[in-house]
């Protein structure tokens, strides 16, 4: 299986349009497929780096639930770039609530913290030299 992604994280949204759109808009990943089910958008993609996540839509059914949701997350995501400080400038610029700055941190990254509109938290970060 080389050459291609063995591993798809799947994030869940109360709002996949709105979800996709905001990535791509304030995060800078490209958009791909919405997928509707009698009018109602029940999957999205989004990529970036090579890498693919699908957005889901909330279902109860199968326990899948928003970030809004729920009182805390037990998973996170952290995407490696060439320039965190110009994505940082560019989120921020963009409205993104920040949750903390670029920052060097001791484990080899310079990463930053950032919220999307649903509550999810996300990392950003460049690796140091």
């Amino acid at each position: 299986m080389a050459g291609r992604q063995n591993v798809i994280p799947v994030l869940v949204y109360e709002d996949i349009a709105a979800a996709q759109s905001f990535l791509g808009r304030v995060f800078g990943f490209e958009e791909g497929s919405l997928h509707r089910e009698d009018g109602r958008v029940v999957h999205g993609e989004v990529s970036i780096g090579g890498t693919t996540l699908w957005l889901h839509r909330v279902t109860a059914e199968h326990g899948l639930a928003s970030p809004r949701s729920l009182p805390a997350e037990s998973a996170g995501l952290v995407v490696l770039l060439d320039d965190v400080d110009e994505h940082h400038r560019r989120a921020a610029e963009a409205g993104a609530e920040i949750r903390y700055p670029p920052t060097d941190m001791p484990y080899g990254l310079r990463e930053y913290s950032v919220c999307d509109p649903e509550g999810r938290k996300w990392s950003f970060a460049t690796r140091l030299p």
